[in-house]
């Protein structure tokens, strides 16, 4: 079999897709011809009993974590490899004393009147459909992120979590650890004085070598695990975690750890869990690092965001090295040259001349996926709402946007929509699912 062109997608080989979105974006398709009736409201004691959709990476760690409430109970696993779902059966075997169902079509699980919620912990390209059924089938979710593979995605996901008034938690936990609640508390309180600059980086060293095309092994319905997205020959390269090295799949690392370190910036600098979003985003990138590699997300991206209401810039960076700081992070710049900068383990507050000024300790916080867990009894919203990070997931996907379309790409709020034509001519405005999947559009 020969080798396909897998580099990363330009404008003119993707055009036409902006008027396909528009037309998506105008019609109500429901998976289902009828909704499944709501289940019961689960009560302040009730057992909340979970399905497990994507075994073996971080939709597993998630399970782990709920398995250690008291108040959670899994009762199914989903995968559509084989191989994934032992080790993650072998653990609810022995924490509940009775074997888990198992299942290779999600839609079977999302039957089963006696499971609450879902966690979504699949690649990214099959977020939106096991999401958006879940709230058709009346169950709430935890799902990972980012949310979506592209903006329509993350705009019909939104639609349908509202629509259906489901409580969905999204796995930004860093929304939840101390460093970066107390970041966000520090730049919100003023003290550290007007904020003209917000920058967010992580390194990119990741390579997946050159693929080997060849039959998919028997314990992988490859079929499947492509979904809505275009088939490609398999290659083993492609698919557990080094997917999201592949713009078919994933968003490279400006969605991986972007949608981390670009969320803390952008609540920094919001009242609340509804965000600032930039109007303008300009960017380049490429595989400037590793132009052999067979991965098609650049390794390299350097993009500017201006923002309104407040006036601000923020600058993400993908790059090889970051000398005197961690391999990730989030940064607020004051116009009196002080800086907040926060990462996984750390924070701290620098003069202008970067020596440390004073120490900070704000209000306790709690566990992530126990907030979820009250937020289902209470109905609350989570702090991960799905709401506000496909705000965050959108600001990624604009990146992407105009690195693929070499162009400055411009955003209204309002519409939550890009404006002009700049940008909606890339797959991470939109894509054409394979048939015979099809993405539903909820009106709120």
């Amino acid at each position: 079999m020969g080798k396909p062109d897998l580099g990363i997608m330009s404008r003119r080989e993707v055009i036409g897709v902006g008027a396909a979105a528009a037309a998506a974006l105008a019609a109500i398709k429901p998976v289902h011809a009828e909704i499944t009736e709501r289940k019961k409201r689960v009560g302040p004691n009730d057992k909340i009993v979970l399905g497990l959709i994507g075994c073996g990476g971080m939709g597993a760690v998630d399970m782990r974590n709920l398995m250690r409430k008291p108040d959670v109970e899994v009762a199914a696993l989903c995968d559509v490899d084989d191989n994934r779902i032992p080790n993650d059966a072998r653990d609810v075997e022995e924490k509940y004393n009775r074997k888990p169902t198992i299942y290779k079509d999600f839609r079977k699980m999302l039957e089963r009147k006696d499971i609450n919620a879902v966690i979504i912990g699949t690649p990214d390209h099959w977020h939106a459909l096991p999401l958006i059924m879940a709230c058709e089938a009346g169950m709430d979710a935890y799902c990972e992120k980012p949310i979506s593979h592209d903006i329509t995605e993350a705009k019909a996901m939104d639609a349908a979590v509202k629509h259906f008034k489901r409580i969905v938690q999204v796995g930004t936990w860093q929304r939840s650890t101390q460093e970066f609640t107390d970041a966000i508390s520090y730049i919100r309180s003023g003290k550290l004085g007007k904020i003209i600059l917000a920058r967010a980086w992580k390194t990119d060293p990741f390579q997946v070598g050159k693929s080997q095309f060849v039959d998919p092994p028997k314990n992988l319905d490859y079929d499947m695990w492509n979904g809505p997205a275009a088939l490609l020959p398999y290659s083993a390269n492609h698919v557990h975690s080094n997917w999201r090295w592949f713009l078919n799949y994933g968003s490279g690392m400006t969605g991986d750890w972007g949608v981390h370190m670009m969320d803390i910036c952008l609540l920094g600098m919001s009242k609340d869990t509804d965000l600032v979003m930039p109007t303008e985003v300009t960017s380049y990138g490429g595989k400037l690092a590793y132009p052999t590699d067979d991965r098609t997300a650049p390794d390299t991206v350097q993009s500017i965001m201006k923002f309104k209401d407040p006036d601000f810039l923020m600058h993400w960076e993908t790059g090889r090295d970051y000398p005197g700081k961690p391999d990730h992070g989030s940064e607020f710049v004051s116009a009196e040259g002080k800086t907040l900068r926060v990462w996984r383990g750390g924070m701290k507050i620098l003069d202008p001349g970067g020596e440390e000024i004073e120490k900070y300790r704000g209000e306790g916080t709690s566990d992530h996926w126990q907030n979820w867990i009250d937020c289902v009894k209470t109905r609350e919203q989570p702090r991960s709402n799905l709401a506000s990070m496909a705000q965050t997931t959108i600001v990624c996907h604009l990146i992407n946007s105009s690195v693929l379309a070499g162009e400055t790409v411009r955003f209204d709020k309002e519409k939550m929509d890009i404006v002009g034509r700049a940008g909606k001519n890339t797959q991470s405005y939109h894509r054409e699912y394979r048939k015979p999947w099809k993405l539903p559009i909820y009106k709120v």
